[in-house]
């Protein structure tokens, strides 16, 4: 007798037909390039540190417009490292928006420094750097701890407001830290993003752009000691040689087969960039007109790592949701909590409101957009969003 049921699906709920990532697909685009790669890893059992890695890397920052990248083994360790390699701790804060993924709020309180949220654009949903400055001075008059960083976050695959947050670091005397995570390939002002902060963090988790198989991350800078800093502190803290312990660091480093498995990848990334951009430019024609389509940042191009709209309301969205479920199309929600009122940080917050942040997370939805979308698939999800939005018009 099994253990085990398998709940048939309510009738009214289709099976996935258009798949919010669909990495098989790639995979069988892909799949001679990589197994070779694999298997040459395989062949010579460098499993860590192996030439894989010093390959991707040197093509890494080629791509990137960045004289160093190390790579290491997930976009929240390059996050880590980064700010390890600043010295930042107690009394510190550190400024980031309040609407993004947990891991750029979570590793400021690793390193036991506080971090400072701020309000996001309500077009774009990057940091508001009006807001920014606002905190910096709130935190400077209150004379309880030092400004010392600001994480941007290049959301959804779009550039963070770099000249602006720039300008703001530079009157303060901030180090900057680009998140990346979820923009590799993007650019800004005809630069690819890379090069825009003092470090830049980007991850490999299997859903971004360029995804590996498991997790790993990489940090790009324009110093060659600060990239010597990052090297050290994801080997144990490492010196010239591996019983030389200069530091505190930690295991943080991209294993190689991983490495084999990116370098298949971009072979193929530049096209998929633009098939992914094709999918959000058919995005815009079919709906631009129903609801709030992604604003682009000026002078920039996406990774388009998410392609979020903004529904009405809250009761919309849920209703759109459970339609698009009914027609076999997934959506997803990033992020339905903004982190200033999550478990976790809220008793690190000023209870100051955020309303912008608020208000998007109530409001936002995100749709399949992956290179391997045909036109057909991507006219369903169309298809179901319209439908939806025009049986809640008339309840």
């Amino acid at each position: 007798m099994s253990l085990t049921k398998t709940a048939s699906p309510p009738a009214t709920v289709a099976a996935a037909t258009v798949p919010f990532l669909d990495l098989r697909a790639q995979q069988a685009r892909i799949g001679t390039e990589m197994r070779r790669r694999i298997d040459t890893v395989l062949g010579h059992c460098q499993f860590v540190l192996g030439p894989e890695v010093l390959e991707l890397e040197t093509e890494l920052a080629r791509r990137a417009g960045a004289a160093h990248c190390v790579s290491v083994s997930s976009g929240t360790d390059a996050l880590l490292i980064a700010m390890m390699a600043e010295d930042i701790g107690p009394g510190d804060a550190v400024f980031l928006p309040a609407f993004t993924y947990t891991a750029t709020a979570e590793v400021p309180l690793l390193l036991r420094a506080t971090p400072v949220f701020v309000d996001i654009d309500p077009d774009t949903f990057q940091m508001d750097v009006v807001d920014l400055d606002a905190k910096v001075a709130a935190v400077l008059a209150a004379g309880k701890l030092r400004p010392r960083a600001v994480i941007g976050v290049d959301l959804f695959g779009q550039p963070a407001d770099w000249d602006a947050i720039n300008n703001v670091a530079d009157r303060h005397g901030l180090v900057t830290i680009d998140d990346c995570a979820q923009a590799f390939g993007a650019s800004l002002q005809g630069r690819p993003l890379g090069s825009q902060a003092h470090s830049t963090a980007i991850s490999f988790f299997p859903s971004k752009a360029l995804g590996a198989y498991g997790d790993g991350g990489a940090l790009f800078t324009q110093s060659a000691e600060r990239a010597a800093l990052y090297r050290s502190l994801r080997t144990h803290g490492e010196g010239k040689m591996r019983y030389d312990v200069q530091r505190i660091g930690i295991n943080g480093r991209l294993d190689t087969l991983q490495a084999a498995v990116l370098l298949a990848k971009l072979t193929v990334f530049d096209e998929e960039l633009a098939a992914r951009d094709r999918v959000a430019r058919h995005y815009d024609s079919r709906l631009g007109n129903l609801l709030q389509t992604p604003v682009r940042v000026p002078h920039s191009t996406s990774a388009w790592a998410v392609y979020a709209v903004l529904l009405p309301t809250e009761a919309a969205r849920a209703r759109v949701q459970a339609a698009c479920q009914a027609a076999g199309v997934s959506t997803a929600v990033y992020y339905p909590k903004p982190l200033h009122h999550q478990p976790a940080y809220a008793p690190h917050h000023d209870g100051s409101r955020l309303p912008v942040s608020e208000a998007v997370a109530t409001r936002i939805m995100a749709l399949p957009i992956h290179p391997d979308l045909t036109a057909a698939q991507v006219d369903q999800v169309c298809d179901a969003v319209a439908a939806a939005l025009a049986a809640t018009a008339l309840t």
